[in-house]
């Protein structure tokens, strides 16, 4: 099913319908990508364009935020949500200086021992900014596999080796192919083969889906809960680090105390806060981002 006219297919529908997105354009740099895969996580393109156009501006190479407090990477990261990523790119950027001279390396073990990288970042900059084979597997190109080769409506919940495997059977050989179809097939799956209500009329292998052609069949795995903000931790959370980001100077616990009136929940969410070193405790009582 899966063969050289399935590839075709998916290339030509990408060529014409591709979005113009920067960190695809031939001049972004691989810390540009870099960064555009960390952000991508879990936020949508259209919050993400302007915080990653902000971040290039001001941070253009790893040693231009590696020479910065991390606490400057979680006010920069704004409301982007996860503000740990945050972390996890000043970190790399670090790492990037001190072990490879401040350039983000091509070769994927290296990228995958860069902190907060894990495989799918390490593939997806292996292959969109240094040109590599490499399967690139996000939740987009999982649901697209399940529905055009498994014939389910959506992918387990976690990842398993029959996808891997799968994903990998189908990368053209080719090193630039390869890296095309990785985020062409990403781009079916986040314009066309969208979670809710996919476009098969639009679908360049609909004739070939499995799932199309069994008829449809409901998703009928285990119960599928969407992500919930309003009254979590979460919540709590980002009006805390709000306060710290909009203020030059370290806050006092009263100026937390009140962006949330339940206490016990605001203070499990400022402690887990510090525990992920995304707040500091000062001596002096007062609280302030990762200096």
């Amino acid at each position: 099913m899966f063969d050289n006219p399935y590839s075709t297919a998916v290339l030509a529908w990408y060529e014409t319908n591709a979005r113009d997105l920067p960190w695809r354009r031939d001049d972004a740099t691989p810390w540009s990508i870099l960064v555009s895969e960390i952000m991508l996580q879990q936020t949508p393109v259209v919050r993400v364009l302007p915080a990653w156009e902000a971040w290039l501006e001001r941070w253009p190479a790893p040693a231009d935020l590696a020479a910065e407090p991390s606490g400057e990477a979680v006010r920069m990261w704004n409301r982007l949500g996860y503000p740990r990523r945050a972390l996890n790119l000043h970190a790399a950027a670090c790492a990037i200086v001190d072990r490879h001279g401040g350039e983000v390396p091509s070769s994927h073990a290296d990228l995958l021992a860069l902190p907060g990288v894990g495989s799918y970042t390490a593939a997806a900059v292996a292959s969109f900014a240094f040109g590599q084979r490499h399967a690139v597997l996000d939740t987009n190109v999982r649901r697209v596999l399940a529905r055009a080769h498994t014939g389910v409506q959506y992918p387990p919940k976690s990842q398993s080796k029959a996808e891997v495997a799968l994903a990998e059977s189908l990368v053209p050989p080719d090193p630039a192919v390869a890296a095309r179809w990785a985020v062409a097939v990403m781009e079916l799956g986040a314009l066309v083969c969208t979670a809710r209500s996919p476009a098969c009329a639009d679908c360049p292998v609909a004739a070939q889906c499995a799932w199309r052609l069994a008829g449809k069949p409901a998703y009928d795995g285990p119960p599928r809960r969407g992500q919930t903000y309003a009254g979590t931790d979460r919540q709590v959370r980002g009006r805390l680090l709000a306060v710290l980001r909009e203020s030059p100077a370290p806050v006092p616990k009263s100026a937390l105390d009140v962006v949330w009136q339940e206490p016990v929940q605001r203070e499990r969410a400022l402690d887990a806060l510090v525990a992920d070193g995304l707040v500091d405790p000062l001596e002096d009582g007062t609280y302030a981002l990762p200096g």
